[in-house]
């Protein structure tokens, strides 16, 4: 007789399970909800770059154009007939002054034929006029919760950002660092996806609250896929 199969304890490579809904996690930094066909994005942080000028710190002013231009390549990948996008979209009130004429018209095409909706952040509690979308606190999509700031304890069922979670992780060549979603199972913490936002190491006590000492998996944005990793393989800054 032949042995049976054993059942497949881990999901597939690239997705995510939170609180039984089945997510892929795309190498960018995005989240796909591919039943209901929506995309999940957070911190994208247009006009950063912009911001900081103003306070005579010089960075290259592409940052907008950099995101927009991934974010186009994600949505040509998934084409989701919605986008939401968990807070610090922009970030501060005045983004959508400085936007470049150019980029706005990048936005207006990647909504075109679809919903989107900018879900409130702490640097954006409102999105800037004309860019488009519907503007919410959050979002529930059945057992999923759509917002910006994670709850502090049990929250099961929530996909938020805010917190830029980063991995240092022990290779065969050293050790790396990159972005990364963080989950339990019951929630999920995405990366930012801005280009020039940057990460905290997901075992940083900021994360303490939210997963409260329970067994996590960071899946760690690589070029191609979407790598998870236990926690106890993941290092300290």
């Amino acid at each position: 007789m032949a042995a049976e199969a054993e059942p497949l304890t881990n999901p597939p490579l690239g997705t995510l399970t939170v609180a039984g809904a089945s997510l892929l996690a795309d190498p960018s930094g995005a989240l796909f909800f591919e039943s209901d066909g929506l995309l999940f994005v957070a911190d994208l942080h247009l006009e950063k770059g912009s911001a900081y000028a103003r306070r005579r710190v010089f960075l290259p002013p592409y940052d907008t154009a950099a995101t927009l231009a991934r974010l186009a390549i994600v949505i040509e990948r998934r084409a989701p007939r919605a986008v939401i996008a968990l807070g610090d979209s922009f970030h501060d009130a005045g983004a959508g002054e400085r936007m470049r004429e150019s980029d706005r018209e990048t936005l207006r095409a990647l909504q075109k034929g679809r919903d989107w909706i900018w879900i409130a952040g702490n640097h954006d509690p409102a999105p800037p006029q004309g860019v488009g979308g519907q503007a919410m606190a959050e979002l529930r999509v059945g057992v999923l919760v759509l917002r910006h700031q994670p709850a502090a304890g049990a929250c099961p069922g929530e996909i938020a950002g805010h917190l830029h979670p980063a991995a240092r992780v022990r290779s065969v060549s050293g050790t790396l660092r990159r972005r990364c979603f963080v989950s339990d199972g019951a929630r999920c913490v995405m990366p930012a996806f801005g280009a020039f936002a940057g990460g905290l190491n997901f075992l940083d006590e900021a994360f303490a609250p939210l997963f409260g000492g329970t067994a996590v998996t960071a899946h760690v944005l690589g070029r191609s896929r979407v790598f998870p990793v236990a926690d106890t393989r993941c290092l300290r800054d």
